[in-house]
């Protein structure tokens, strides 16, 4: 026969004691409510941007007929005020639709967990900027760091053993994006605004943005007036070799611009012609494939009459 005292007994909560069953389902349900928009506050360095683009003014269009049909995520701050999870750009829409409450969901989350929430519901967009990806993998990484400092914790808030990982292996498992590719765009980071915004444009691309992110913020200043000077961006191998030169010290405002005004295959300087205008002059029986070699032949002979015309006039 078992012992009393190796019995365990559940005893019930004193809520469980003086609530109905309706009120215990009732609190297990979502917390929706219309929350007044000048008690919300943005997330802390929110790395995704709301733009009022087409897409918003269509979002605009959508809540004025159906209201917001997906709660945004908020979370209950110290002072009574409330910090936006997730719906940023619910809230800016309902401003621009004249609304004066958002529709969401109180979640109790800790600031880490907040940072996972914000981090992979904005995953979901279809279009994401490089600076928006870095950042968010940064706030998320530090949040993974953070957690593994704790002793009290032995998983993640999605429930990911955090045990023998490395915070770039949690997230690339939630991603998709490999560790490595990870890293370079945390490294995006490091670049100056001017810089940042060239990856976002994708005039510079995702190698030589990072090899330019290891340099200081002067060396980076002199990279993006060259930038504006030679309307040029540095390619991979000048990247590497003016991080090799900062590494060494030797890494000066004119090295820089020695490297950028090299000439770059891609860069030399190209004539474009209007393909109608062009078609035009020439006849049809011409194909396309030989609309080249037939151009450049006309402007070989309008260079010869050109110079017969100059030698005639000067007699």
């Amino acid at each position: 026969m078992a012992n009393a005292r190796d019995v365990e007994m559940k005893l019930p909560s004193l809520d469980d004691l003086f609530s109905s069953q309706e009120e215990r389902d009732d609190a297990k349900l979502k917390r929706i409510f219309e929350i007044p928009l000048d008690e919300i506050d943005p997330f802390p360095d929110h790395p995704f941007k709301v733009r009022d683009d087409e897409d918003m003014v269509q979002l605009v269009e959508s809540i004025k007929t159906n209201g917001v049909l997906t709660p945004a995520v908020l979370r209950q701050k110290e002072d009574g005020r409330y910090e936006l999870v997730s719906g940023h750009r619910r809230k800016r829409a309902c401003e621009l639709a004249g609304l004066t409450t958002l529709r969401s969901e109180i979640k109790d989350l800790t600031r880490d967990e907040a940072v996972v929430y914000m981090v992979e519901s904005n995953f979901q967009r279809t279009t994401i900027l490089p600076s928006e990806k870095a950042f968010a993998y940064k706030m998320r990484n530090e949040a993974i760091k953070r957690q593994g400092e704790r002793t009290d914790l032995t998983s993640s808030p999605l429930g990911i053993k955090l045990s023998g990982k490395q915070s770039l292996d949690v997230i690339s498992q939630e991603s998709g994006d490999s560790r490595n590719q990870i890293h370079r765009y945390i490294r995006l980071t490091n670049l100056v605004p001017e810089l940042l915004e060239l990856v976002d444009e994708g005039r510079i691309k995702m190698r030589p943005a990072v090899e330019l992110s290891y340099l200081d913020e002067d060396s980076q200043r002199d990279v993006v007036e060259q930038i504006d000077i030679n309307d040029c961006t540095p390619s991979h191998d000048q990247t590497i070799r003016m991080r090799k030169m900062f590494d060494s010290g030797k890494l000066t405002a004119e090295a820089v611009e020695a490297i950028m005004s090299e000439e770059k295959p891609n860069q030399r300087e190209r004539i474009v012609l209007r393909g109608d205008r062009v078609r035009s002059l020439i006849p049809k029986n011409v194909q396309l494939k030989d609309t080249e070699d037939y151009v450049c032949k006309a402007l070989e002979h309008y260079a010869k009459y050109l110079r017969h015309r100059s030698e005639r006039d000067s007699r």
